[in-house]
């Protein structure tokens, strides 16, 4: 095989192979049929303290719906780069729906520049409202896409309130906790394909760079290519590796606030030297934008003063966003 197509990392992207329960597997169907919550509580609250990551096993949704949405994701990907320009997010405005180009989001901009597309909706809207709420855009030339993809949105609209349920048991609370900050929340359902990389690969350039995610929870479905590293609290890369029928479930910037500290949202980020072009399926769900987010009365101690200032949600959330894409930063 010629040197040039064989990937070398710079010292700075190799990630340790660590066993699985660096990132713990958690059952979450004692959680899901009622038979065991305190128990699942127990298993989510080590998880999330210690690495803000998790996979979730027996989580409901069937693995066939799962690869339905990938080979979706695939014949959208495949299509002309004419017609997924014609639905670039910048013709969505603040709402921040549809095709985002290589290079045109960049999570952590000051340092890499992002090798993936990715295509992004939410709920359904039938005039632009404000930022994160709009009209989704939908290829014309895919006719099974629009169903099938809002489909897949609701259904992890489901799976995570039923997760925010746990979290919300894992904290002591009413398992109910979230639903007043969650009347219309922002949901990001979003497809991504990252090419792969050779040659010698450094910080410059890679798939996505290191970031936290910005709102309460993610719930990631990835190809069987690998490429997600999550950095542990000692400042190690550990690689999450794919395992079928799990998702990868993480916290993002706005629980770790709730939290004061207590659970971490972890930086993370994907470096796909497999010589194979890799899809995933993050979904994104946050507080409704005027939501007030704040530190937890029982998170806050003598050993752990308040660490932060209320914030609320949709603000903290599009500030992220405009760092990160040139058609906000010139609005």
């Amino acid at each position: 095989m010629p040197e040039d197509i064989i990937a070398r990392l710079d010292d700075k992207l190799r990630a340790k192979r660590e066993s699985f329960d660096k990132i713990p597997v958690v059952d979450i169907a004692p959680l899901l049929d009622g038979t065991n919550k305190q128990w699942v509580a127990k298993e989510i609250y080590w998880a999330l303290s210690n690495t803000g990551f998790m996979y979730v096993k027996n989580h409901g949704i069937p693995q066939g719906f799962v690869d339905s949405m990938f080979d979706a994701g695939r014949r959208f990907f495949d299509l002309p780069l004419s017609q997924k320009m014609s639905l670039h997010i910048s013709k969505s405005d603040v709402a921040l729906r549809g095709y985002i180009e290589p290079f045109g989001e960049n999570t952590d901009p000051g340092k890499t520049k992002d090798l993936k597309e990715c295509f992004d909706i939410g709920p359904e809207r039938s005039t632009l409202e404000g930022p994160f709420f709009g009209p989704n855009q939908w290829p014309s030339s895919l006719p099974e896409f629009r169903a099938l993809t809002y489909s897949y949105h609701q259904k992890m609209v489901g799976l995570a309130t039923k997760l925010l349920k746990g979290i919300a048991l894992s904290l002591d609370l009413s398992e109910n906790y979230f639903e007043n900050l969650m009347r219309d929340p922002i949901s990001i359902q979003r497809l991504i394909h990252y090419p792969p990389q050779s040659g010698y690969v450094t910080e410059d350039i890679i798939g996505i760079g290191a970031h936290t995610d910005y709102g309460h929870l993610t719930i990631l479905a990835q190809d069987d290519v690998g490429g997600l590293q999550v950095r542990n609290r000692d400042g190690d890369w550990v690689e999450g590796t794919p395992i079928h029928g799990t998702f990868i479930i993480n916290i993002g910037d706005l629980i770790q606030r709730l939290t004061n500290d207590v659970y971490l949202a972890n930086l993370h980020r994907v470096v796909n030297t497999s010589g194979r072009e890799r899809y995933s399926i993050p979904f994104f769900i946050d507080a409704d934008f005027n939501a007030i987010i704040e530190p937890l009365a029982s998170c806050v101690t003598d050993s752990n003063p308040r660490r932060y200032k209320p914030v609320t949600c949709g603000e903290h959330k599009f500030d992220r966003f405009a760092a990160s894409y040139a058609h906000l930063a010139k609005a």
